[in-house]
């Protein structure tokens, strides 16, 4: 029998007190409470050069800094990244296997990491059968709710799915029972809610075709007018050489039966030339080449021709629901679930909140939770029928929020990229709040922002720069909002900075009418946009701003609109190739060796046959990340040797693509490489703000604010008189947002109107004449609330904008 000798040392046994023991336990701090910073060192992804940093944990920290500057390397190419792969790394190989694999960053110490929940502005997919409720949970809750309360009830949540469609079959099937071998009968039926006419996508599509062929030609005359089937090629010839019509016959002459062979055969296998060939009519063959396709990922001709000749209109049977009559034939209360998604989401709270179901009362918890995150989060204008393609990029954003707003989840590291974009300064607080709340549960949370009402509410700082590109990479700042302010770098002298209004405005030289506009939430608005001035359109998020410039603008008005649609390009491409900048610049090396343009493009003839190009060789390792390794051949310069002979001004083309804009500028400006047609484009590079890239930087390593401007540039030298910007100061440092305002003068001193649709007040203050749209958002907005100059809307204060901008402007 053992016994215990207790010493002075030891606690006294009798002393059980909550006091003595929390007292013992704080003299002695367990190791597990030391972990309180997220360590950076050595950090090198992109264009950081070895930052190391120390971030808090359960602080809010936003980083700040030019755009260009390295902002989204650090958060979300190192920090966020690396967390992401070691979660992925908890997960069996056979798992890892079906998910992306991501490398590990470039940094040499990352330790503290906890769980990263990216929220990004990446826009939702254009994905047709993707809406605001399928992309939440809100759709899946309320099909549960209508399988199990609607009336008449017609079947599972299925039956209420515009993704399923309905499907019955029967047949006999071979079984093995009792060392027999039996053949019974089965039969089956899913009964799905797809509308069966437009296959649960809302809308269908009606081909003019007058746009497809010429009636009183034939086709040996050249009578087809879709691109890529000009005669000789074998587009033309499979329907020329078919032998189900006469080519030399015009074809308004053509049988009912020539026609419809012609138009809309079912596919057939044939031989033309020789050569083993499937012919299908027209139409068909259209809707699967063209139609099929992302319209914004389609070259600019193609795209011309399909808005020609498509027309896109709600389908007759459900009336754009996208749901089979049976489906809206069940009701709760009176409303179909084709209503609930067409109402509002802030009345279809209300509505859900009136129902009083003991037996789905879980399920209408959280649906009312749900759907009040929505209005909380300012998307309460929404309705969860709004195709997901259609949101804004701060929408798409803030609709990912929802999921994580009710979450029990504590320390987690929550990253948002400018998640105050496309809101009014009226939402900012709120949104503000919602950060502040993350936090508050134990949440460390990242934000990579510019607008100073969120850097206001920082715990902690941190400033990249002092440049973009090249000139960044390196943390100026560390510290809080204060020391920032007295700190000396870009951002703090420009935290505090604020635009003046103009003491004169420049008057119109005449007006671009709208009448009768109602696209979306507009109320029959009628008003005229002064030209030959900087016109801002403004209003809370929702307020019907897009609706009215987008969805508005009569047709042939010369209007060259830039839009927040991401640019689109793989890591083949490069400023060079999506300006078009690339084309004289090969020409011009073409002419001065005598040789092929072809030589000159890293993604055709001149390429490296090692790499192909690339400049770097990929090897695949299965559930691993890939590896990329630089071309040995070509040393990451991507052109072979014999090409790189060939120089234009003592400069081969590898070296040229290595130029940052603004030496290229110079470069193609005068001497024997002089190039009109490339000094245009890099002059407008410069314009915007890009001297700084180099011309072969690849696309997928560009920063949003670069992408937005870089689109910008390529944009101005569209031929029209009236450029449409939307939100043009996304992703721009308070710094780049007076430059921008400098190129905005410039173009409407040249002679062009330019009408912006934005929230930040220094872009207001500068403007000749402004719109607001409101007063509220979606069915309280979609009215024109003033009209006039800033001035005049300071000194009124009629609007919450006129609220806000007398605040910023401090009368």
């Amino acid at each position: 029998m053992s016994t215990v000798t207790r010493t002075d040392a030891d606690p006294d046994p009798d002393s059980d007190s909550a006091e003595g023991r929390h007292a013992g336990a704080s003299s002695a701090p367990r190791g597990a409470d030391s972990h309180d910073l997220i360590r950076v060192h050595g950090a090198r992804e992109n264009n950081l050069r070895n930052v190391s940093v120390e971030i808090p944990k359960r602080r809010l920290t936003v980083f700040t800094g030019v755009s260009g500057s390295g902002k989204s390397s650090l958060v979300f190419d190192t920090v966020a990244a690396e967390s992401q792969r070691l979660i992925n790394e908890t997960y069996s190989a056979f798992v890892q296997g079906f998910m992306p694999t991501l490398a590990r960053p470039d940094v040499d110490v990352l330790d503290g990491l906890t769980t990263a929940i990216i929220v990004d502005q990446q826009r939702m997919g254009a994905d047709p059968r993707s809406t605001v409720g399928t992309a939440t949970d809100a759709n899946a809750m309320l099909r549960i709710l209508f399988s199990r309360l609607g009336r008449p009830h017609i079947g599972s949540p299925k039956a209420f799915s515009f993704n399923v469609a309905s499907i019955s079959g029967a047949g006999a099937v071979t079984v093995e029972r009792g060392g027999k071998t039996v053949k019974e009968r089965r039969s089956f039926s899913i009964t799905g809610g797809m509308c069966p006419r437009c296959e649960g996508r809302g809308r269908v599509t009606d081909i003019d075709l007058t746009q497809l062929y010429d009636e009183t030609k034939s086709l040996a005359e050249g009578a087809l007018a879709v691109p890529g089937y000009k005669s000789g090629g074998w587009n033309h010839r499979l329907y020329s050489e078919s032998g189900f019509y006469d080519p030399a016959k015009p074809i308004r002459e053509f049988t009912e039966t020539e026609l419809h062979d012609f138009l809309h055969r079912e596919p057939t296998r044939m031989k033309i030339a020789g050569i083993n060939m499937t012919y299908e009519g027209l139409v068909p063959r259209i809707q699967k080449s063209m139609l099929s396709k992302d319209r914004e990922a389609m070259q600019p001709h193609i795209r011309e021709f399909v808005d020609r000749a498509v027309t896109f209109t709600p389908c007759p049977d459900c009336g754009g629901t996208r749901l089979s009559e049976a489906a809206r034939s069940s009701k709760i209360k009176g409303v179909s679930i084709a209503d609930a998604c067409a109402m509002q989401i802030s009345d279809l709270a209300e509505w859900v909140r009136g129902l009083d179901e003991p037996s789905v009362a879980p399920l209408l918890t959280s649906l009312r939770d749900t759907l009040d995150s929505f209005v909380e989060i300012g998307l309460g204008y929404l309705s969860l029928e709004r195709p997901a393609g259609t949101l804004s990029g701060g929408e798409a954003q803030r609709v990912k929020m929802v999921r994580h707003l009710g979450s029990a989840l504590t320390d987690v590291t929550y990253v948002f990229d400018e998640p105050t974009t496309g809101l009014h300064p009226h939402d900012i607080q709120r949104m503000n709040e919602l950060l502040l709340r993350l936090r508050d549960k134990g949440n460390t949370v990242l934000v990579v922002e510019h607008k100073p009402e969120v850097i206001a509410i920082a715990d902690h700082v941190v400033d990249l720069g002092p440049g973009a590109g090249t000139a960044g990479g390196r943390v100026c700042f560390e510290g809080t909002v204060e020391g920032l302010r007295s700190g000396g770098t870009v951002t703090g002298r420009h935290l505090d900075d604020r635009a003046a209004l103009k003491e004169q405005v420049r008057k119109p030289t005449g007006a671009l009418e709208i009448r009768g506009a109602t696209a979306n939430n507009l109320r029959d608005v009628d008003v005229d946009i002064p030209l030959g001035v900087l016109v801002v359109v403004t209003g809370v998020a929702g307020s019907g701003k897009s609706s009215l410039l987008h969805g508005s603008l009569p047709a042939g008005a010369g209007v060259v609109s830039v839009d927040q649609a991401p640019i689109r390009g793989s890591r083949r491409s490069n400023p060079a190739t999506y300006t078009g900048l690339l084309e004289p610049i090969r020409k011009a090396f073409a002419k001065a060796n005598g040789v092929k343009p072809a030589l000159f493009s890293a993604n055709s003839e001149g390429a490296c046959p090692n790499c192909n190009g690339a400049g770097v060789v990929y090897t695949d390792l299965a559930m691993m990340a890939g590896v990329a390794t630089t071309c040995e051949e070509c040393e990451g310069r991507r052109f072979e040797a014999s090409v790189l002979e060939y120089r234009l001004g003592g400069r081969d083309i590898s070296e040229v693509l290595a130029m940052p804009v603004s030496e290229a500028e110079a470069f193609f400006a005068e001497g024997e490489a002089r190039t009109p047609a490339a000094h245009r484009v890099l002059q407008r590079l410069s314009d915007v703000g890009l001297g700084y890239l180099t011309l072969g930087q690849p696309l997928t390593t560009l920063s949003g604010g670069e992408r937005q401007r870089l689109k910008l540039a390529t944009h101005m030298a569209e031929k029209g008189g009236v450029y449409v910007l939307d939100e043009p100061t996304t992703g721009l440092h308070l710094a780049d947002v007076e430059q921008l305002l400098g190129l905005l003068d410039r173009l409407v001193d040249s002679g062009k109107s330019v009408i912006v649709i934005e929230h930040h007040q220094a872009v207001m203050a500068h403007a000749d004449w402004i719109i607001d749209l409101g007063p509220g958002a979606g069915h309280d907005g979609g009215r024109i609330v003033f009209e006039g100059t800033p001035s005049d809307l300071v000194t009124t204060r009629p609007t919450l904008t006129g609220e806000h901008l007398a605040k910023y402007v401090g009368t």
